[in-house]
């Protein structure tokens, strides 16, 4: 195998590091590993990363926050607060990316054993709930939702989605993936006491 230069970005590291966890997952991904894939030695994997715990919580971070790049573009946008909790719903919900899905799922399982990896889950999770609850709240107050609290709905949504996703990752092929959005849908509307779409 042929090193690459010692000056290889934090940012390359931490992409392979995401591929590599979800292809062995949190807990079975080792420095070495992720060093091999890289084509760099494991003493440059450590400059970066003290410990193999903060590369695996950095690696969770990173691939998070791909995701939540596209919740920051809805946020920042001029739609309307329906429009925006329709496209969260649909950002957060499981789809043919089983990485994302297969990485958060692991994450939250390490993070009862790894405390940086589940102050970082957290925290990660929270900005998702609260996003929600805030476009749920735009809704309310310009009339097009109804909600008494939409903290409690923002919760209730996700943990709807994050119930839904592990069945649709873990048990391939049980639930369709379409069927499944049109179930979180059909709650958000419920939820926020519109119209049943399906």
């Amino acid at each position: 195998m042929t090193r690459r230069p010692a000056d290889v970005r934090l940012d390359e590291l931490l992409r392979t590091a995401v591929d590599v966890i979800a292809e062995r997952g949190l807990a079975n991904t080792r420095t070495g590993d992720v060093a091999r894939a890289a084509g760099v030695s494991q003493a440059l994997v450590f400059y970066h990363f003290s410990t193999k715990d903060s590369l695996l919580a950095q690696a969770f971070a990173y691939a998070a926050e791909l995701d939540l790049a596209g919740l920051t573009e809805v946020l920042r946008s001029d739609a309307p607060p329906l429009a925006k909790v329709r496209t969260i719903v649909d950002l957060y919900a499981p789809s043919g990316n089983s990485k994302a899905w297969t990485i958060w799922i692991d994450g939250w399982s390490e993070g009862q054993r790894n405390a940086e990896l589940e102050r970082v889950s957290r925290n990660l999770d929270l900005r998702w709930k609260e996003a929600l609850a805030e476009v749920i709240a735009a809704g309310v107050a310009d009339g097009t939702l109804r909600c008494t609290d939409p903290v409690k709905a923002a919760w209730r949504i996700t943990a709807l989605i994050d119930g839904l996703a592990v069945q649709v990752t873990v048990h391939d092929n049980v639930i369709p993936a379409g069927r499944v959005l049109g179930w979180i849908h059909e709650a958000v509307d419920r939820e926020l006491g519109l119209q049943i779409t399906s």
